[in-house]
């Protein structure tokens, strides 16, 4: 597959469907094989993922070590309040680039899949420069709430560019659909290995927490820049002239539904990665930025178990999504889900023992002994984790068969049930309110997921 992916210029007929024979799965195929496909899809991603963690718990180490956890949690607090404006404003389309790309894919059809991937990068893009600007706008009300020194008010606006480093789902998206997984595990080493550069850097010359802040800004923007180039040098490969001048068509048209798929996918995405995101805010808020900072490194080590379970939803995707557009959503869509899942809690077991049998030694080796505090929570909050590893796969499982709205409603009545009662629970129970409340809302989320998907898919 490489060697025909790199080849000159766009692909012949003949190679397109030569491509999507070899690729796409029909009605009657295994669905042993779809789960070699999407484990081998995971595979490749978590490669890369295994590398970045490892070069991204070295920066941890240094990082907690040198600021402390006030000054950590400032860090913390800053990059959480420019992914929260960029995770409510942001419009990524991968989505709809797998969904409606597989149709185009197995048609043939490179115009209209040009015609895909220009709109998907200009709606895109657009809403990426709206969430700078209200990041940029917002921070000086902000950031004195969260109790930000004035080193770091005085670069917030300027790290509000740091939301480019989501803005790369169109790339992404195009990646997954024609089955170059491991560029996009090559690329999960991006951010990492410049911010433990950075890190390395600021730590031999002395400097502060402004420092740290450029060094995660110029990793974002280097996320942002490596994946738009790889999938613009792909998609000018295959596509060619389709790619840069495609014949005049309607989107719309070409692709009924794509605005309410888009609208319903990106609000499911914002309310499933919502409480996440803003939970360190609230903490930082009613706690200020040290119990900030500890609620990040107890975060962190859900990490490890909660990357390859979003990479293995976004990895399943793609192949769920050619099993509805062969016709084969009923059953056969039941019984990869059914495995995926059933695969990714047994692997997560191990973790969650681990973890839950040495949280301070754990917490000791990430952050030092400042960060003890963090202990009995980072074992509620990978229990938490561990129970919501159902939502990614069932949550691709839905949007494959075009109902991402429901996946929706899911995430945002746990949301609207869960978040609000955090600042109650925070005064109630102190830093274990945040896992209290993380339980709640995956084990919620998780149950009407499942529902959704079993609901959707027995009527075909």
């Amino acid at each position: 597959m490489g060697t025909h992916l790199l080849q000159m210029g766009p692909a012949s007929q003949a190679e397109t469907d030569q491509f999507r024979d070899s690729h796409l799965p029909t009605d009657v195929e295994p669905h042993v094989g779809r789960i070699q496909r999407i484990f081998k899809g995971l595979g490749l991603v978590v490669g890369g993922k295994a590398g970045a963690g490892l070069i991204s718990l070295v920066y941890l180490v240094l990082a907690t070590r040198f600021l402390g956890p006030t000054e950590y949690g400032v860090l913390v607090l800053v990059h959480a309040y420019v992914t929260t404006v960029c995770g409510i404003i942001e419009f990524p389309s991968w989505q709809a680039i797998v969904r409606y790309g597989a149709e185009a894919d197995r048609e043939g059809d490179n115009h209209r899949l040009g015609r895909l991937l220009r709109f998907g990068a200009g709606v895109e893009l657009a809403a990426g420069a709206l969430a700078i600007v209200s990041a940029m706008a917002l921070a000086q009300f902000v950031g004195p709430q969260l109790g930000w020194p004035p080193k770091a008010m005085a670069f917030a606006q300027v790290y509000s560019f740091a939301v480019l480093g989501s803005i790369r789902s169109t790339p992404s998206g195009y990646l997954q659909l024609i089955g170059r997984f491991d560029l996009i595990g090559l690329h999960n080493l991006v951010q990492p290995i410049v911010r433990l550069g950075g890190a390395l850097i600021v730590i031999a010359f002395g400097w502060g927490i402004k420092s740290f802040l450029v060094v995660w800004l110029l990793a974002a923007l280097a996320e942002f820049a490596v994946l738009w180039a790889m999938g613009l040098w792909f998609a000018a490969r295959r596509l060619g002239a389709s790619l840069w001048s495609p014949q005049a068509g309607d989107v719309a048209l070409d692709n009924p539904g794509i605005w309410r798929f888009l609208i319903a996918s990106n609000a499911d995405v914002t309310l499933s990665e919502l409480a996440g995101r803003i939970a360190p805010l609230i903490i930082g808020w009613i706690m200020g930025p040290a119990s900030a900072g500890l609620f990040a490194v107890a975060q962190r080590a859900t990490v490890i178990i909660a990357q390859p379970a979003q990479i293995l939803g976004n990895t399943s995707y793609a192949e769920l999504a050619h099993i509805v557009a062969a016709g084969g959503g009923g059953k056969p869509l039941r019984q990869t889900l059914a495995k995926v899942v059933g695969i990714s809690l047994l692997a997560a077991l191990p973790v969650v023992v681990i973890v839950a049998a040495f949280p301070a030694a754990i917490v000791g080796l990430l952050a030092g002994p400042a960060f003890a505090a963090a202990s009995g929570l980072m074992v509620v909050l990978v229990a938490a984790r561990g129970i919501a590893l159902i939502g990614p796969s069932c949550t691709s499982a839905i949007s494959a068969l075009g109902h991402p709205a429901r996946s929706m409603s899911a995430n945002l009545f746990s949301s609207l049930v869960f978040l609000p009662v955090l600042p109650w629970l925070l005064h109630r129970y102190g830093l274990m309110g945040a896992g209290i409340q993380a339980v709640g809302q995956a084990l919620l989320a998780s149950s009407l997921l499942v529902y959704f998907v079993w609901h959707s898919s027995r009527k075909l």
